[in-house]
């Protein structure tokens, strides 16, 4: 309860690196809507998740021992690797056209 009391007053530093922040959403949205109005489509789940991914694992290359954070990791591969199939079974155009747009290799 301390701690908490501690972050609220703004001294300490919270470690909590599976936010990202409403900008960095935002502007991450803005690069993968299908439509203005569009925040659950495969494409911005799949992004967010990416980023996500790639903050989690700059955090752990810092802290390698911080196995918690790793078990939150592999989570979140195996929910982008999903969401993945699931957009590759849809809509392969999509799928690829996503998958060259963020860099990522294609799932086997």
């Amino acid at each position: 309860m301390q701690f908490l009391f501690r972050l609220a007053k703004g001294e300490g530093t919270c470690y909590c690196t599976d936010v990202i922040s409403k900008t960095k959403k935002a502007r991450i949205l803005k690069g993968a809507q299908v439509h203005e109005k569009d925040s659950g489509s495969p494409e911005v789940q799949i992004s967010i998740l990416t980023a996500r991914i790639d903050e989690l694992a700059a955090h752990l290359k810092k802290h390698n021992k911080d196995n918690h954070s790793r078990r939150g990791l592999l989570g979140l591969v195996a929910s982008r690797q999903a969401h993945m199939k699931y957009l590759e079974k849809k809509n392969p155009k999509r799928y690829a056209s996503l998958v060259k747009k963020l860099g990522l290799k294609k799932s086997v």
